[in-house]
């Protein structure tokens, strides 16, 4: 496993604009969730884990913050660090970069839980796994945490 972030490139398709002539809320989080796909198989845990294992990923919660708008037509590179996990959870944080102008134009941090398809319950990860996540931890750990990670949503009112 390489030390350094996951990456994972897409354009903005004409379907995603929104009558405000930008990418749609709803489609900042499909790109995201593409990532976090693309992340899975990095790790050993794409589609074909969960045919040969009977386990998948299912996720808990999100935070998406929406920093600059892009257009119809814009490459996209999203960026991943594993911040976190145990013997079944990820958490994870994706940084939505406009390939071109190179600003920061979203985030997204995500919570997810390993499931045993067979029985709908949170299950531990293979020892496999376990080792492929702990090697990815490693390097990661090493990196600054992110800002924004971690962050609660509401008004501040003098709190």
């Amino acid at each position: 496993m390489s030390s350094e972030l996951f990456e994972h490139q897409l354009t903005v398709l004409p379907e995603w604009i929104d009558d405000n002539g930008h990418m749609n809320v709803a489609y900042y989080v499909l790109a995201f969730d593409q990532a976090t796909d693309s992340l899975y198989e990095q790790i050993g845990l794409s589609w074909d884990y969960l045919d040969a294992q009977n386990h998948s990923l299912f996720t808990l919660s999100m935070n998406v913050d929406y920093l600059q708008e892009v257009f119809e037509g814009a490459p996209l590179r999203i960026t991943t660090q594993l911040l976190d996990c145990d013997d079944k959870r990820l958490h994870y944080f994706h940084h939505m970069y406009h390939t071109d102008d190179g600003f920061l134009s979203a985030t997204n941090e995500c919570l997810s839980m390993h499931v045993s398809m067979e029985t709908r319950r949170s299950a531990l990860f293979g020892d496999e796994t376990r080792s492929r996540l702990a090697e990815v931890m490693a390097d990661h750990k090493k990196m600054a945490w992110p800002k924004g990670a971690g962050r609660t949503i509401g008004l501040q009112r003098g709190r």
